[in-house]
């Protein structure tokens, strides 16, 4: 457990709760934590989905602006790749993740957001791609993951302007996939994560292992990806289960053990 990152875990579902107060802004050490924590919820059994969460008031607020001005560039070169990284470490949890986004969610928060399955938002948030602002450009995923999830003329609109977006036209535009009152925010999104607490594991890894390796290529090399991760599943316990389940009971009332 880091001093400003923790993995809480219950009843199968991880909460990688950030807790930088006021804004959770992200400077060194809270994305050397961020990556220790997904390394963590990737590894254990006992986690079967996650949560990002940055608390009631605020998801996160970006980059610790001041640290960073102080860095020379080959410090920021340094920091810049850590950071990257740190984000692509959650991203690759392989797990379904869900962002649970209250308040702002900007730049780096936005970006960490963006490395989530999912998105769930409360009904007042400001989520958004400031850096512009400061004469740079977003360096931990904003002008990669965001253009892939919402069309490279939206990212575009985002990332020039640098301005912020109010939820509903963060729902409309796919940037987040459900608008909720925020105090039901964090609620909303054990809900969703706590449907694959006893669900398939396996499975459920190489579905996000597929889906997110076939964005990476053509179509025609993600689909021998695909096919590839399908028949492995075959040397999987709940494979068996699941099909003699359904032979047996019908659908949807196998008991998996996540083998």
């Amino acid at each position: 457990m880091g001093e400003f990152v923790r993995l809480d875990v219950e009843a199968g579902v991880g909460t990688i709760r950030l807790d930088r107060p006021p804004v959770n802004a992200l400077n060194n050490q809270v994305q050397a934590e961020l990556r220790e924590a997904a390394v963590e919820a990737a590894g254990r059994a006992d986690v079967r989905a996650v949560i990002l969460y940055g608390g009631e008031k605020t998801f996160a607020g970006g980059a610790d602006i001041k640290e960073m001005a102080a860095k020379s560039y080959v410090e920021m070169s340094a920091f810049g790749a850590e950071l990257s990284q740190s984000l692509t470490t959650i991203a690759e949890i392989p797990k379904p993740t869900v962002a649970a986004i209250t308040g702002y969610a900007l730049g780096g928060g936005l970006e960490l957001a963006l490395t989530a399955d999912r998105r769930i938002a409360g009904d007042n948030v400001k989520v958004g791609q400031p850096e512009i602002q400061l004469g740079i450009i977003p360096g931990a995923g904003g002008t990669q993951r965001l253009a892939r999830l919402v069309g490279p003329s939206k990212a575009k609109d985002l990332v020039f302007t640098g301005r912020f977006v109010k939820a509903e036209e963060a729902l409309a535009m796919g940037l987040v996939d459900e608008v909720v009152a925020p105090d039901d925010v964090y609620a909303a999104a054990h809900a969703w994560a706590a449907q694959f607490a006893n669900g398939p594991a396996v499975a459920l890894r190489a579905a996000k292992a597929a889906i997110d390796g076939g964005l990476d290529t053509d179509l025609r090399n993600g689909l021998k990806l695909e096919t590839s991760l399908f028949t492995a599943l075959w040397a999987t316990e709940d494979q068996s289960t699941g099909m003699q389940s359904f032979i047996e009971n019908g659908p949807g009332k196998a008991t998996f053990e996540g083998k």
